[in-house]
C-alpha cells in the first residue's frame, strides 16, 4: 500500500499539464544564471560602499577643526545683545538744560569787585579843557606844593585817621586861568580801598579839630550825584579857605582842587565831566 504522502501529492498533480523536460531545463538554465548575475553584482556594490566609506572617513578627520579644550576657570558670560531701535523709534534729543550756565554775559561784567586789570591812568581819564569854562588853559610846569586836600591834616589836634596808602597809580593835570588854578589828580585803588579813601575822607573833615580857634573843616556836600560817590570838602585855616572836589567811579578817585569859594550847586558843573571821564579808565562804569 502507498504512503500516504505521494497519495495526497498524486491527487493534487493527477490533472496537472506538465511542460516539456527541454523547456524545464532551459528555465532551470536561466535561473541559475540571474542568481550567479545577482550575486556578482552585490559584490561590486559591497565592495563601491567600502571603499566610499574610507575615503568619507579620512576626509572627515582631515578637515575637522581641532576641539577646544574646556576653561579651568569659570565660565566667561556672553554679553547680552544690545537691542537695534526700530525704524519708527524716535531719535533721541539732546538736553537744553545744563547745571551751569552754558550762555555768556552780554555785556562785560559791572560788578562792584571788578576793577581794570591795566593799572595805569589813561589821559583819556582826565578832564580836558572843553570840560572847563572859557578863559582856563592847561599847565606846562610841575604841580607842585601843599595844594591836596591830605596837607590840612597837620592842622588837626589829633592825629586823623588819614587817607588810604593802597594806591596803584596816580596821574595829575592843571589849568590856569587869569584868575584861579584848577589842579586834579586821579588814583588807582582796589575796589575796596577806593571806597576806604572815601571815608576816609569824610572822617579827615569830620572829626578833625584844628589848632587855632578860628579855623575849621567841614563836608560840604555828600552826594553830588556824580559817579558811584561824590563829596565836596573844604577848610578855613588861619583865614585861608580852601575847596576840594573829590568823585569815585569804580577803582578811580579823582581829587580836585577848586576856587577857594566854590559853592556845592558850582561844585556839580564839574562833578559830572569829572565821573564821565574817569569811565575811561575803569570797567566799573
Amino acid at each position: 500500500m502507498p504512503d500516504q504522502p505521494f497519495v495526497d501529492l498524486f491527487r493534487d498533480t493527477e490533472h496537472l499539464s506538465w511542460p516539456p523536460t527541454a523547456q524545464v531545463r532551459e528555465r532551470g538554465r536561466r535561473r541559475t544564471r540571474q542568481t550567479r548575475i545577482a550575486a556578482a553584482l552585490a559584490a561590486v556594490v559591497a565592495v563601491a560602499l567600502v571603499a566610499t566609506g574610507a575615503v568619507a572617513l579620512a576626509g572627515g578627520r582631515e578637515g575637522a577643526p581641532t576641539p577646544v579644550l574646556p576653561a579651568t576657570g569659570s565660565p566667561t558670560p556672553t554679553p547680552t545683545p544690545t537691542p537695534t531701535p526700530s525704524a519708527t523709534s524716535a531719535a533721541p534729543r539732546s538736553s537744553t538744560t545744563s547745571t551751569t550756565p552754558a550762555a555768556p554775559p552780554s555785556s562785560p561784567s559791572r560788578t562792584p569787585s571788578a576793577g581794570s586789570t591795566n593799572p595805569a591812568i589813561p589821559a583819556a581819564a582826565m578832564l580836558r579843557l572843553s570840560d572847563l569854562p572859557a578863559g582856563f588853559t592847561m599847565a606846562e610846569d610841575d604841580i607842585d606844593g601843599d595844594w591836596s586836600l591830605e596837607s590840612v591834616s597837620i592842622y588837626c589836634r589829633e592825629a586823623p585817621t588819614g587817607t588810604s596808602n593802597g594806591r596803584l597809580a596816580q596821574r595829575t593835570v592843571s589849568f590856569d586861568s587869569p584868575t584861579d588854578r584848577m589842579i586834579q589828580r586821579v588814583v588807582r585803588f582796589s575796589i575796596r580801598d577806593a571806597a576806604r579813601e572815601m571815608d576816609a575822607v569824610r572822617a579827615l573833615f569830620t572829626d578833625c579839630e584844628p589848632r587855632g580857634a578860628t579855623s575849621s573843616m567841614s563836608v560840604l556836600a555828600d552826594g553830588l550825584g556824580a559817579g558811584d560817590e561824590s563829596l565836596l570838602v573844604g577848610s578855613d585855616i588861619e583865614g585861608v579857605r580852601s575847596r576840594w572836589l573829590v568823585v569815585r567811579q569804580g577803582d578811580l578817585v579823582a581829587q580836585v582842587a577848586l576856587d577857594m569859594d566854590t559853592t556845592p550847586k558850582e561844585a556839580l558843573r564839574y562833578a559830572r565831566p569829572v565821573a564821565q571821564r574817569l569811565c575811561a579808565g575803569t570797567d566799573t562804569c
